[in-house]
């Protein structure tokens, strides 16, 4: 069997080493951090996770869904918080099974690594610090505490995140590699509410707390020891912005003017505002994904995307199911596996970073009027009214498997048909009114 370097123990690295244990391959995994088994999480940067139908699906396959979303809390929807205090809940669909859960990274990392060494075929390297590939020699590059060292392999699989080691050396070394990163003008910071005096929850356990402020937005999602952790998405520049906020009474004064509801529950925010970092938000798309038979990019190495539609865990985690199946469908033939495999995702990778963009505006200037509500009313009675016939937008990419491009389609010839179907009753309508008033 063909032996398999993976770069990146994250939570997609992980799964992936499981997929191709389970297949036989050998294969060696690094990390350039340490164990996150021994506690090495760095706080801070952690916008937390909501796994969905694409990701339980892809932790089934390896039979580890059970026992990864032992501890996770299920949201059944947007609990809104205006600037008044008044709270107001859109469920995410009409079937109040369809929930997304919150899961904490450290103990879903934990899971897939384990699952990962549950074959004795597959060996975990941490504190590993990839420097470059040497593609057409399928050959990594690493520093180490004890100095640098090569691994060799038939292939390297980059899943080493958004600032990949791997897609970096593809760029240097693949003549017309397309590759483009554009930022948002937003930046995030994680922010905490803590548990209760007994290790309750202060606010609704069983939703996603959103603070719609037009421009920016700050978000909560519910941990199993009763905390939330929050997550403010705010301008890098502004005459309101991360720049100009810069003294515990300004973090203060903007706090209670936009979040009033907000402050009582958070007693660390000024030490949370002032310690942790401010992070990025970052679309990369490139092209190819792969490199003869030899290298392949999975995950955000390949497609980072914003996470505003809570899919960039659930798409690596999707990108690991296809990559298999494709290897599957070519066993002696990898590099054919490899294009089948980009075939398959690039569309999708591309339609989910715009769709995540446009879900961004939408959590921050829609959620909070009552025509977006009005409208989540009318796509959930039209969904109850005909089953299988019109889904919502956000029901195809976080309740079913369809391809993120398709339901992109759907859900414009859907809303198409809605406005057209509107536009004519309100036009016999008015032609009836007239008509009788004529009379």
């Amino acid at each position: 069997m063909a032996k398999f370097v993976l770069i990146g123990s994250g939570l997609a690295g992980g799964l992936l080493a499981a997929y191709l244990g389970r297949r036989g391959y050998d294969v060696d995994l690094y990390e350039r951090r340490a164990d996150p088994r021994e506690g090495n999480i760095v706080g801070g940067r952690s916008i937390n996770l909501a796994i969905s139908t694409r990701g339980i699906h892809a932790l089934e396959q390896i039979g580890i869904a059970h026992e990864a979303l032992q501890h996770a809390i299920p949201m059944r929807g947007r609990m809104i918080h205006d600037k008044s205090g008044a709270l107001h809940f859109t469920p995410y669909d009409v079937d109040p099974k369809n929930c997304i859960n919150s899961i904490g990274r450290a103990a879903l990392n934990t899971t897939v690594i384990e699952a990962a060494q549950h074959y004795p075929n597959v060996h975990v390297h941490f504190n590993h610090k990839c420097t470059r590939i040497d593609l057409d020699d399928a050959a990594a590059h690493f520093e180490t505490a004890g100095g640098v060292m090569t691994a060799r392999g038939d292939a390297v699989i980059g899943v080493d995140g958004a600032f990949s080691a791997v897609r970096q050396s593809m760029q240097m070394q693949i003549g017309g590699f397309e590759y483009d990163e554009s930022y948002l003008a937003h930046g995030y910071k994680e922010l905490t509410i803590p548990p209760g005096p007994d290790g309750s929850w202060l606010m609704e356990k069983n939703a996603l707390h959103i603070w719609p402020r037009k421009s920016f937005m700050m978000i909560a999602l519910p941990n199993p020891d009763g905390s939330f952790t929050c997550t403010l998405f705010w301008e890098f520049e502004g005459s309101r912005s991360f720049a100009t906020t810069k003294t515990d009474d300004d973090v203060l004064r903007f706090f209670d003017q936009e979040f009033p509801d907000a402050v009582p529950l958070m007693p660390t925010l000024l030490e949370d505002f002032g310690n942790n970092p401010t992070g990025s938000l970052v679309t990369i798309r490139c092209a190819p994904w792969f490199y003869r038979d030899k290298v392949c990019l999975v995950g955000d190495a390949a497609h980072a995307v914003v996470p505003f539609y809570g899919q960039g865990m659930n798409a690596a985690f999707e990108d690991c199911v296809v990559l298999d199946e494709c290897l599957e469908k070519f066993p002696d033939n990898r590099e054919r596996a490899f294009a089948e495999y980009f075939s398959r995702r690039k569309q999708n990778a591309d339609a989910l970073a715009d769709l995540a963009i446009g879900n961004f505006i939408e959590m921050r200037d829609k959620t909070a009027s009552k025509t977006f509500r009005a409208k989540k009313k009318l796509d959930h009675a039209l969904e109850a009214a005909l089953p299988g016939i019109y889904l919502p937008l956000y029901t195809m990419v976080t309740f079913t498997r369809i391809p993120y491009a398709t339901a992109a389609k759907r859900a414009r010839v859907q809303d198409a048909l809605v406005y057209a179907s509107v536009f004519v009753l309100a036009a016999i309508s008015v032609a009836a009114i007239v008509w009788f008033l004529a009379r």
